[in-house]
């Protein structure tokens, strides 16, 4: 096999490889591992990476496909990921030097399958972001075309399963953190049911919202990861103890007679003319699959944004006040100006401004006296979302929207305007408040070149019906296909 062909395989493409006994784990991770010492330097989708200790690794591996389902395959984990003995620093300068002690419930799991662990895919500080700009670590740039943003906050992983410089990657999704960049990079991104995987192990950034999915080339490998991670688990608390279904097995059921929902208010503020093209186009597709298209209505849609970043950023404010430089990670000098003024400097040093805001604004909804205007009052319109959603899927089985209002922008394009970055995310947080899951997977390009993505969404752990929907369209198309133009990545210019 060609040198570079491994690495621009499936999931299931290898794992097939691997049973037939026609390649071995090392020989996938030399031909990743060579396009990142290409393309890394320049495209940025790892904070860091270590080949030596992969490559050893990966030697210790048996060839085929005996240690489980993901038997020494490369699965490419976000920088906020905990994995015993690796730093784990969330895109932030505050958690430099940072060693986790413990691996996340995912990590434990895709051990337990065999997969082998790269870690550090780039990201926004602390998953605030929708470009992958606020890194500590610098920028990442899109495969399709390196003067523009691939996304974010999980931008690195999206990057890089765009680049082939990873088979698959897991990353975490606040308010549209794996779908956003999914849509920006020509790949799948799946946000599943809140509760449905385990978020012990993940840095936590707004409780109630975050939640751990997959990155992939395609519908099936999504499905194939999320059978490995999810499930119910002890550790956390908020996990569901759900039955887990069999989702590769059950993927090709079809769509025919499938009810597709097309929300009446979808929040059209900012939606560009090819996004709206192209979605178009893709539901004309799912219908001549036999979807049956319904309008539904979801009240306060329009309220999402507002509802999201008070939510956000007060539990975003109360999981950040543990960074004082005193149990892990940067500590500031104080100067001799004693342990205050070392907590001061240490947040002041180590936090980015994009964190800093996002504390103060946390910290402001929370306060004595805005409380009740505030994150009260958030939190009843959230309430009221997620009944829209649950009525919603009492008339269609699947909603289709978009997944971004426009097509990746350029890089420094958005930095300085707060507003209009969050509003990036304006049709991706309402799956975040309602709880439900999402997908976003590839369904046309601009006359630029640019990804633009389809957004399913299904009712709380319905991702087998979300899958099945969303392979049936990739089946029928081929924007899933298309790689980014070569040697695109070696150029910022």
């Amino acid at each position: 096999m060609a040198s570079g062909e491994l690495a621009t395989k499936t999931l299931h493409e290898l794992r097939a490889l691997l049973e037939a006994g026609t390649i071995s784990p090392a020989e996938i991770l030399d031909d990743v591992l060579a396009r990142i010492e290409v393309q890394n330097p320049s495209l940025h989708a790892y904070a860091a990476v270590d080949p030596d200790a992969l490559r050893r690794h990966a030697r210790e591996q048996k060839p085929g496909a005996s240690r489980g389902r993901l038997g020494g395959i490369p699965v490419t984990i976000k920088d906020n990921i905990c994995i015993t003995g690796e730093e784990t620093a969330c895109g932030s300068r505050i958690l430099k030097g940072f060693r986790s002690p413990y691996d996340a419930t995912v990590i434990d799991r895709l051990r337990r399958e065999g997969a082998m662990l790269i870690p550090r895919a780039n990201m926004d500080e602390f998953a605030f972001g929708s470009s992958t700009e606020t890194s500590a670590f610098g920028p990442t740039r899109n495969p399709w075309n390196p003067a523009c943003v691939p996304g974010g906050s999980s931008g690195g992983a999206a990057a890089a399963v765009a680049a082939h410089l990873a088979v698959a990657a897991l990353g975490s999704d606040t308010g549209g953190s794996i779908r956003q960049p999914a849509s920006f990079c020509g790949v799948v991104g799946l946000k599943p049911t809140y509760g449905r995987v385990s978020r012990y192990g993940l840095v936590a950034f707004a409780s109630s919202l975050d939640q751990i999915g997959p990155l992939t080339k395609d519908v099936e490998d999504a499905a194939l990861l999320l059978s490995v991670i999810a499930g119910h688990d002890t550790h956390d608390s908020t996990s569901a103890p759900t039955e887990v279904p069999d989702y590769c097995r059950e993927l090709k059921a079809g769509v025919k007679g499938l009810r597709l929902g097309i929300p009446s208010v979808p929040g059209q503020k900012g939606l560009s003319e090819p996004m709206k093209r192209a979605v178009h186009a893709a539901i004309k597709d799912l219908e001549k699959l036999g979807c049956k298209t319904v309008e539904v209505t979801i009240p306060h849609l329009d309220k999402v944004v507002e509802t999201y970043y008070i939510i956000a950023t007060a539990e975003a404010s109360s999981n950040l006040s543990r960074y004082e430089g005193v149990q892990y990670g940067f500590r500031a000098s104080s100067n001799g100006g004693g342990l205050l003024e070392m907590y001061l400097r240490t947040r002041h040093e180590g936090f980015g401004a994009e964190a800093k805001r996002r504390i103060l604004l946390g910290t402001y909804v929370l306060s004595h006296g805005y409380y009740d205007a505030y994150y009260l009052k958030g939190m009843k319109v959230r309430t009221l979302i997620k009944q829209g959603f649950d009525d919603a899927f009492t008339q269609c089985d699947v909603i289709a929207m978009p997944t971004s209002p426009t097509p990746a922008f350029r890089i420094g394009e958005k930095l300085d305007d707060p507003l209009q970055m969050y509003l990036s995310d304006i049709y991706t947080i309402s799956a975040n408040l309602a709880g439900v899951p999402a997908v976003s997977l590839p369904c046309g390009f601009t006359s630029e070149g640019l990804p633009i993505g389809l957004q399913l969404l299904a009712a709380p752990f319905q991702e087998s019906r979300l899958l099945q929907t969303a392979y049936a369209y990739e089946q029928a198309t081929e924007w899933h296909r298309r790689q980014p133009p070569t040697g695109v990545a070696q150029s910022s210019k």
